[in-house]
């Protein structure tokens, strides 16, 4: 299990905003019109890499979730930075895999939207977040695993 959520940084970009619902750490968020920040909730759409870190000025660990109204401390990586960021259950994730949002919070691998009536392949701009640099086997884990695993991100 991954101890912190920054696994190599070259930069630390971290902002604080307040939780709009429970977030934990590793998840990709999103900042809102509200200000607040919440799970990145459009799978497969454009996403800025931005991650809920672990509280650790509370001693808190990657397991420890923040509650709707905590402040939350969200880590912006630049290209190059790693992140154990949290993979979507049902995943197998292989070193040099493409990652995007599943609309939760949660990576995915990611496969392109293509319109099998006319050959059209859909690509957002900001829709992969980062490529795996290890293997991740989720494809044996359910919606039980509230948690889901952890996978380091290098972020492109």
């Amino acid at each position: 299990m991954a101890r912190t959520i920054k696994a190599k940084k070259y930069t630390n970009v971290i902002e604080e905003y307040v939780a709009n619902a429970a977030i934990t750490p590793g998840m990709l968020i999103e900042l809102m019109s509200t200000g607040k920040v919440r799970a990145h909730a459009s799978e497969g759409q454009n996403a800025l890499p931005m991650f809920a870190l672990e509280n650790e000025l509370e001693g808190e660990g990657v397991e420890d979730a923040f509650a709707a109204g905590d402040l939350v401390q969200c880590w912006i990586p630049n290209r190059g930075d790693i992140v154990n960021a949290r993979i979507e259950n049902g995943q197998s994730i292989e070193i040099g895999d493409f990652l995007e949002s599943n609309g939760s919070g949660y990576l995915q691998k990611h496969v392109a939207d293509v319109d099998s009536s006319n050959d059209i392949t859909t690509i957002y701009p900001l829709q992969i977040v980062g490529q795996a640099t290890e293997a991740c086997d989720m494809s044996g884990s359910s919606g039980v695993d509230v948690a889901g695993g952890f996978c380091a991100v290098r972020i492109i």
